[in-house]
């Protein structure tokens, strides 16, 4: 039997998760492909021989994982020769650079999966990739398996939460892998949660958890007095109806997307997407206390406990908001603006994504917006579809 080559991109709480639990499995062989900075030398170094450890808290009581990636490298051609499957877990901002590290090597039916891609994560893929992208099985997930953290750098991380079910789209091409692909990375990942894919590619765009961080942070901070608080916020357990309100009214938008696309094309499916209550209410059902409504559900959710706002260290023990963290830096230009870029080909007016990107755009120094259209300076900088060309749904559609 031929060993199953996983390269994982990243060094973050994801990476760690996935290369622990990918080396884990019976015949697999994980690799790591961090191209920042001196990244692989320092988890080298920190990993040794012990190798990764892996707690899991489960409902069925806590599992610790132990294993050891075979190879952890800044260098592309190494990393990916003979690799069958290239999972990506970096911010999708850094995307990019991995495409365009790999794209000299990449083989037909390699299995590119974005866990989570983030939506234009297949837009970048075929950009980027060209034909070699149409030869591949390209997967891409609403969001990860799991809410996890690093405990130390290079030797372990926890998985705080499981989602019981995940939501993905496949791109098969031209390609014509050995083995069905959403069933090779359930069993990298193990059985804890069901993977489906199979659903036309926009329903985990429209779908996608990466709408939650923008219109919390905007309610949260939109009227902030520059004041630097004496404690850090919790971020989705510290929700008031406010923050809910919008994050609420962005969900109802990308319904709204999905059912004018169905609309016009009955033959699209995008059944799945749903209001991010009923999503919540599948993915983490076994840990959230009170499923009555999205605010209940964000409050009890025990995958959540103790995750605070980003924040900044101020002098004296205070602490300010962080803009430049990746929830308005990775979740507005490969987030909220590829939903609005998605809306304004529908036709479906989005005044909840209009104020919560007026507001982030302004924090992060750039306009992608102007009045309700995306015709900023800075949208080439975005992955929306207008960027890459696709302007009309049949644009959209005749990406299969």
């Amino acid at each position: 039997m031929t060993k199953l080559v996983v390269l994982i991109l990243g060094a973050g709480n994801a990476a760690h998760v996935t290369a622990g639990l990918a080396a884990s499995r019976e015949n697999t062989e994980a690799r790591i492909l961090t191209l920042f900075k001196d990244e692989a030398e320092r988890w080298t170094k920190a990993m040794g021989d012990e190798g990764l450890t892996i707690n899991l808290h489960e409902s069925v009581g806590d599992v610790t994982v132990k294993s050891k990636p075979a190879l952890i490298t800044k260098n592309p051609a190494k990393a990916i020769e003979g690799a069958h499957m290239i999972i990506f877990c970096v911010p999708a901002f850094t995307h990019q650079g991995y495409f365009e590290a790999i794209e000299p090597c990449i083989k037909p039916n390699t299995i590119i999966v974005g866990f989570p891609g983030q939506p234009g994560f297949e837009f970048q893929c075929l950009d980027i990739l060209k034909d070699k992208a149409r030869r591949c099985p390209i997967i891409n997930f609403e969001s990860l398996p799991w809410a996890c953290r690093i405990n130390e750098f290079g030797k372990g991380a926890t998985v705080l939460g499981l989602k019981v079910h995940l939501q993905g789209s496949i791109l098969k091409g031209e390609s014509n892998p050995d083995k069905d692909p959403c069933e090779v990375l359930q069993a990298v990942i193990g059985p804890e949660t069901k993977l489906e894919v199979g659903k036309h590619y926009l329903a985990p765009i429209l779908d996608t958890k990466s709408i939650v961080h923008p219109p919390i942070m905007y309610a949260k901070w939109r009227d902030w007095n520059g004041q630097p608080l004496s404690e850090k916020p919790l971020f989705y357990q510290g929700l008031d109806e406010t923050q809910i309100k919008y994050l609420s009214g962005i969900s109802d938008e990308c319904v709204a997307v999905a059912r004018a696309i169905t609309a016009k094309r009955p033959d699209i499916d995008l059944s799945g997407v749903v209001h991010l209550q009923d999503c919540y209410r599948v993915d983490y059902k076994d840990t959230i206390g009170d499923p009555t409504n999205l605010f209940t559900i964000m409050k009890s959710n025990s995958a959540y406990d103790g995750l605070v706002h980003p924040m900044i260290d101020e002098p004296n023990g205070k602490f300010s908001p962080n803009f430049r963290y990746r929830y308005l830096v990775e979740d507005v230009p490969d987030g909220i603006v590829v939903t609005k870029g998605i809306a304004l080909i529908a036709g479906v007016p989005t005044p909840y994504h209009d104020e919560v990107l007026a507001w982030c755009q302004k924090k992060l120094g750039k306009e992608y917006l102007v009045g309700t259209d995306l015709t900023g300076k800075d949208v080439k900088e975005t992955r929306c579809p207008q960027k890459y060309g696709y302007n009309t749904l049949e644009d959209l559609l005749r990406i299969k």
